[in-house]
């Protein structure tokens, strides 16, 4: 739990990946949709989080090694960044799927 605490303190981008893990959680609630879809929702948005906490961790371990800018470190934080982005793009891919049927329904 220290984790948890220290990212939400710390960390902008990982207390919005939690807001929206809260929001959007808790918003899946009110589609009708079935059980196992409404865990699959969940679970991308979990994805995010977990995955914004792994590059948090990269970001503050190649801060903590030198905050000078080096080609290296620069690739290890953009690599971090691009696992983030894949984590959205697969939270939002699982989102859309699941609603869009409801959609048309009204």
């Amino acid at each position: 739990m220290q984790g948890l605490f220290a990212a939400l303190r710390y960390e902008t981008a990982f207390r919005q990946a939690f807001l929206l893990l809260l929001t959007a959680g808790i918003g899946s609630f009110f589609f009708d949709v079935s059980p196992v879809e409404r865990l699959a929702m969940i679970t991308v948005l979990l994805l995010v989080v977990m995955v914004e906490a792994l590059n948090s961790a990269i970001e503050c371990t190649v801060d903590r090694i030198s905050t000078e800018h080096h080609q290296l470190s620069g690739r290890a934080k953009d690599y971090g960044s691009l696992a983030v982005f894949i984590a959205i793009i697969i939270a939002l891919a699982t989102w859309l799927t699941i609603l869009w049927p409801l959609v048309g329904r009204g």
